[in-house]
């Protein structure tokens, strides 16, 4: 332990641990090279934004917010700071814990339509297995009175609510999915290490030495593993197969949801059908992302529907339509400039997991289509 103190201590001091963080932006910023085009100037221009979104997340998770014996529950992931197809329903927290401590979660669940908290080990770029730990979602919890809740979080069983921990377990992951935004309200929570007096320990050599070169490897590591996904979707493009549910678990995704990633690519007269008859299940979305699988910006645009919002049709199917221009649907999704991206639907804690069905059709055909539909 001493020598590992001395060697964070040097690294820092000569400033190594500096110039191997930047060094491994650096390298990051191929990523964005190879997985785009010269002639695509807006995937360009949208992946080094896309990197330097990561690094603003990345250092707040791993320099900032990093210390399990003080942990604090932040959005690493919002309105402009996104990663693999983030949901635009979703109110994203996180907090480093460690499986070495106990925790405990107290707060109000209040309206939010779902929410589900998993601990998790390891991390985009650390180079070992990421898994998950524990999982425990919002109609498991017993709440108080007036809505009151708190829960353990820990390797042995507690009485009440019980999120476990493995030895290894290094994060909690809460994700809060709304269906109407405008009238729903987020759970608020807290977290604190039992035993704990909530204050961060002092910044230390290894804990700067540590924490950038895990923050720089995040960025990396999301980067290239986010850039390899859209070029496996891409050898499919315009539809939207299951994605293997073992891989999205490796990828911190939520067990109770099925997940289908897609690469849809449109002509200027193009547009592209999606159709599904949604099963019973508290939750479904689509959305559309750019190549690095961001969500397009949802705060301006129409790139997103979901149960609440979707309008069916009368045998209870639901018709999406992907299009630069207005194909006058009630469904419509808009690209936002993009000729191509990827794209995400998903069925949460649905006992059926229908396969969306798409095809690629004209624009002055899909008008031509809903208007003998009656509209």
């Amino acid at each position: 332990m001493g020598m590992a103190v001395d060697e964070a201590t040097r690294r820092v001091v000569e400033g190594a641990t500096w110039a191997e963080f930047c060094d491994t932006l650096k390298s990051a910023g191929d990523v964005i090279l190879h997985g785009s085009r010269a002639e695509d100037v807006l995937d360009r221009a949208e992946g080094f934004r896309y990197l330097s979104r990561l690094t603003r997340a990345a250092l707040e998770a791993f320099v900032e917010h990093a210390d399990p014996l003080a942990p604090v529950l932040f959005r690493p992931v919002h309105e402009t700071a996104k990663m693999g197809a983030d949901h635009p329903d979703n109110h994203y927290l996180w907090a480093r814990i460690s499986g070495e401590h106990e925790y405990v979660i107290r707060g109000r669940r209040e309206t939010v339509h779902y929410l589900g908290l998993g601990t998790y080990s390891g991390f985009y770029g650390s180079g070992g297995r990421s898994s998950q730990t524990g999982f425990l979602e919002g109609s498991e919890l017993r709440l108080g009175l007036d809505g009151e809740l708190e829960i353990a979080v820990s390797r042995e069983r507690r009485p009440g609510n019980w999120l476990p921990m493995a030895p290894e377990t290094s994060s909690l992951i809460v994700r809060q999915t709304f269906l109407d935004r405008a009238r729903e309200r987020p759970a608020e929570l807290r977290i604190e290490r039992v035993g704990g007096d909530g204050r961060p320990t002092p910044t230390t050599a290894v804990r700067i030495d540590e924490g950038l070169s895990a923050a720089s490897r995040l960025v990396w590591g999301a980067s290239m593993m986010f850039a390899s996904w859209t070029q496996d979707f891409a050898e499919r493009p315009n539809e939207l197969p299951r994605f293997d549910p073992e891989r999205s678990l490796g990828a911190h995704g939520d067990p109770n949801i099925a997940y289908y990633h897609g690469y849809w690519s449109l002509g200027p007269d193009e547009v592209l059908v999606v159709e599904a008859k949604p099963p019973e299940c508290p939750h479904w979305n689509f959305q559309l992302n750019n190549v690095w699988m961001e969500s397009l910006d949802y705060r301006y645009h129409r790139i997103a529907l979901n149960k609440h919002d979707a309008v069916l049709r009368p045998d209870g199917t639901v018709r999406v339509v992907v299009a630069h221009d207005d194909p006058d649907h009630p469904n419509w999704l808009r690209t936002v400039g993009h000729r191509h991206g990827t794209m995400c639907w998903r069925w949460v804690r649905a006992a059926e997991h229908p396969q969306p069905v798409t095809r690629v059709a004209k624009l002055a055909d899909v008008r031509a289509e809903h208007a003998r539909e009656g509209r």
